[in-house]
Order: structure tokens, then C-alpha cells, then sequence
């Protein structure tokens, strides 16, 4: 396992099994994922890149303005007040994530988006995103988002300090080769984003046929 500095963050777990999971030559293009985790007594320019990470995974790679940053939040996480999971709670409530996430889009688009930022996976089956869309009209938005972020899978995966990240390129236990190649359509790299029109950001990636064929054995 090897272990290198990402603009001041601590960035683990990146071993030749990686390399392995971006698979054959037509996705070699896509980056490997890279887990960044803010230590207990990380300096300032480990904050910063934690920051940095939250904004860009969270928000979908989309450009976010100085003016439009979450201040008081960051605040919380310099001064150790909030853990990274918290600030990634703070960054999913706000009205600068409802924007571009929650009133432009349709609820199934704003559910697999929400998959793809909080769990670094896209939805497994029909089943997730209908629980998920039904959480929503029963308990409403706060409720939706605390779901994937008090989840197991988000414990087990990011726990307090890690920033989510996009886990579909590494194989995972109970995964199938139909959910690996859906986070595909769903990733858009460095070059593209969540909400660019251009690239058709905000229509569904997922084919709902395709929901149906594979997942945890839910259907």
C-alpha cells in the first residue's frame, strides 16, 4: 500500500489494485479515486484540502464562488468543532446544494445524484431509489439526506474523517459488473460536471432497465 500527500491532504489506500480496477484500455481516462482523510491533528493546509475535496465531491466537480461558500461550516471544521462527516451533512443541507442539485432536477436525477455524492456509488437497483424517493415525500429533504450520511455503508466506508469519493471504480464485496459500469455513466471526470447543460448534467444517467438487472439481490 502507498501512501502520498495530495496538496496537503492525507491521501490513502492507493496500491496496484487500483490500477486494476479502472479495467480495460476505453476507460483508462478516468482518474483513480483518491481517499482523503483529515487527521485529528492535521495542520492548516490539511483542512484546506479536505475542504477542497468536500466542495468538488459534493457539489459534483460544479464551480462554486467565494461568495457562495459555506463559511460559517468551514469555520466548524478549522477549528475542530465538526468532523468532515458533519461538514459534508452541512454542505448536502444547504440552499447552495438544493440549487443545483434539488430544484432544477427531477426527484429520480436528485436521488442518483445523492448516491453519487454521499456514497461514491450509483444506485444498485429500482428498490434504492424508490425507498429513497419515498423517504422524501413521507419525512421530507432533511430526512433524505441524513439517510445516506448516518447509513452503515457511509460509516463503514468514510467513517468520521474521511471525505466520500466515488468507490464504483474499485470492486467491492457485492457488487456487480452491471453497478461498476453505471457509475461509469454516472462519473463525469475532471473535464465535466454535475450540472454542466452542455454535457446534460441534469438528466438521468441510469437507464431504469438496467436498475432492474442487478444489485444486492433486491429487486
Amino acid at each position: 500500500m502507498t501512501y502520498i500527500k495530495n496538496k496537503g491532504g492525507r491521501v490513502l489506500d492507493i496500491s496496484p489494485a487500483d490500477l486494476e480496477a479502472l479495467g480495460p484500455p476505453d476507460i483508462s481516462s478516468v482518474a483513480i479515486p483518491l481517499k482523503v482523510e483529515l487527521w485529528a491533528k492535521a495542520d492548516v493546509s490539511d483542512v484546506q484540502a479536505a475542504i477542497v475535496a468536500a466542495y468538488k465531491q459534493i457539489f459534483g466537480n460544479t464551480y462554486v464562488l467565494e461568495s457562495e461558500r459555506l463559511t460559517s461550516a468551514e469555520s466548524l471544521l478549522r477549528n475542530g468543532s465538526i468532523s468532515v462527516r458533519e461538514f459534508v451533512r452541512l454542505l448536502a443541507k444547504s440552499e447552495l446544494y438544493k440549487e443545483r442539485f434539488f430544484f432544477c432536477t427531477s426527484n429520480n436525477r436528485f436521488t442518483e445524484l445523492n448516491f453519487k455524492h454521499f456514497l461514491g456509488r450509483a444506485p444498485y437497483n429500482q428498490s434504492e431509489i424508490a425507498a429513497h424517493l419515498d423517504r422524501y415525500q413521507t419525512f421530507g429533504y432533511d430526512a433524505e439526506i441524513d439517510s445516506y450520511i448516518d447509513s452503515d455503508e457511509y460509516i463503514q466506508a468514510f467513517g468520521e474523517n474521511v471525505v466520500p469519493y466515488y468507490r464504483g471504480f474499485k470492486s467491492q464485496s457485492g457488487q456487480t459488473v452491471e453497478s461498476f459500469n453505471r457509475m461509469f455513466k454516472l462519473y463525469r471526470g475532471d473535464a465535466g460536471s454535475d450540472t454542466n447543460l452542455n454535457l446534460q448534467g441534469q438528466k438521468r444517467r441510469v437507464d431504469p432497465k438496467n436498475l432492474l438487472r442487478s444489485g444486492r439481490g433486491i429487486v
